[in-house]
């Protein structure tokens, strides 16, 4: 199997996983006055979709891909991309 095949089991697998437990958190949310719906979950689903093609990923910076430093961390790329912004002061 190549790392493209195992890549695309891996989050077909994930994706069900992670739809079985959203399903479970809206059905088990105690606060029933403000109950969970899908717009809860539509951050993270994005992130998962981005699993799909990791170029396209919504938190990847655009500059990595071009810049020619998209390399996995085993090769000597980055271990961690800080894609959150600074909070305010």
């Amino acid at each position: 199997m190549d790392k493209e095949t195992a890549r695309r089991q891996f989050v077909s697998e994930l994706w069900q996983r992670y739809e079985e437990l959203q399903r479970w958190a809206e059905e088990n949310w105690p606060d029933k006055e403000h109950p969970l719906s899908s717009a809860d979950f539509v951050e993270t689903r994005k992130e998962l979709l981005g699993l799909r093609n990791p170029a396209q990923a919504p938190g990847r910076p655009a500059s990595a891909g071009a810049s020619g430093d998209a390399r996995e961390p085993e090769q000597g790329g980055a271990q961690y991309i800080d894609v959150n912004p600074t909070p305010w002061p």
